[in-house]
């Protein structure tokens, strides 16, 4: 869908259905307008994540979370003037507005610049023993373990492929020669492989530290297991709009206490909570780090994710969550790998 007439919503909009409206076109946008065509906002799938780490429902009205001083381009405004604009603020697309406010065009990044390829690194964590999938895993490294019609990894690659990304490296341990024999240089899915080899365990982050050169821009890095529908182009601009060193994705995971909880004080009894239900995020296994970030990964030593984020947060160097709305499954057990072939041909053909 490229009519932006189509993504305008009104302040009073639910959440979930603007969500469904940025979901289903191809903009990632919605702008809200009044009944006179006035723009008064907007909101990006960035915005609702953060309304959700806010605790905000999805069931309120969509000004609760819109960005009500967005970066507009004038009527009057020259291709060339509006392209300096959205590289300067790294964004993907503005509105066009008239002198009194009135939403005239979109223009697009893509577009302007006529290209949907992104250099950015993708580091695939494929090296784990993958213990708890065994037997399967005692002569096929888990990563080429079959989910659907396809190894794990490879739909992992093709999902990221989709988004536009090229440029891969795997990081391999386990059974290396056969994940290297099946992917090869990348070039069977019109993309660059690269490997690397932890010749030892390192963890999530540890294996960073043997990257043969220094990305130039932030770099997605996430583990090998995991299936997700996430959008990774909303990922990295969610991390760039945040101006963090390192963004965590998360996911809402929630339990029921089985029995009534109490709540005291000393003493006294205060009050009897009969199985409540907890919600907390939790680490989603998907990153995205700057270059500079590197800079804190000891050289061949166990390092992983959680510690490497500790660290920065020591330094007070700015982290950033991103909260995973999308199919996510990590397939880690043997009813975690059933569950996966039971939902692939609904999630990704």
């Amino acid at each position: 869908m490229k009519n932006w007439k189509e993504i305008i919503v009104t302040p009073t909009t639910s959440i979930m259905h603007t969500l469904e409206i940025i979901d289903q076109g191809a903009l990632q946008i919605a702008l809200v307008s009044d009944g006179q065509n006035r723009l008064l906002g907007t909101i990006t799938d960035g915005d609702i994540r953060r309304g959700i780490l806010r605790g905000v429902s999805l069931d309120s009205p969509c000004s609760q979370i819109m960005n009500e001083r967005p970066i507009t381009a004038g009527i009057h405004d020259n291709k060339k003037t509006i392209f300096s604009k959205m590289k300067e603020r790294g964004l993907h697309h503005i509105p066009v507005i008239d002198d009194e406010g009135h939403l005239v065009r979109m223009e697009m990044l893509d577009q302007l610049v006529n290209s949907n390829r992104k250099s950015n690194w993708i580091v695939l964590m494929a090296g784990g023993l993958g213990t708890r999938l065994s037997p399967m895993t005692d002569e096929c490294p888990k990563p080429l373990l079959k989910v659907g019609s396809k190894p794990i990894l490879e739909t992992i690659i093709e999902n990221f492929v989709e988004h536009g990304f090229y440029r891969f490296y795997l990081s391999v341990n386990y059974r290396a020669d056969m994940i290297k024999e099946y992917f090869g240089d990348g070039s069977k899915w019109g993309i660059e492989i690269r490997y690397i080899h932890e010749h030892m365990r390192l963890g999530t982050a540890g294996a960073l530290s043997l990257l043969a050169e220094y990305p130039r821009e932030p770099f997605v890095v996430m583990n090998g297991d995991l299936l997700t529908k996430v959008n990774f182009q909303q990922l990295l601009e969610f991390h760039t709009e945040n101006s963090g060193k390192a963004t965590m994705c998360v996911r809402e995971y929630e339990f029921q206490v089985p029995y009534g909880v109490v709540q005291v004080d000393h003493h006294r009894l205060l009050n009897i909570v009969e199985k409540p239900r907890q919600k907390f995020f939790v680490n989603g296994g998907i990153y995205v780090l700057n270059p500079e970030v590197l800079d804190f990964i000891p050289k061949e030593t166990f390092f992983d994710m959680p510690s490497l984020f500790e660290c920065l947060i020591r330094e007070q160097l700015e982290t950033a969550v991103f909260p995973i709305r999308e199919y996510w499954i990590d397939i880690g057990r043997i009813d975690d790998f059933n569950r996966a072939n039971d939902e692939y041909k609904e999630r990704f053909i």
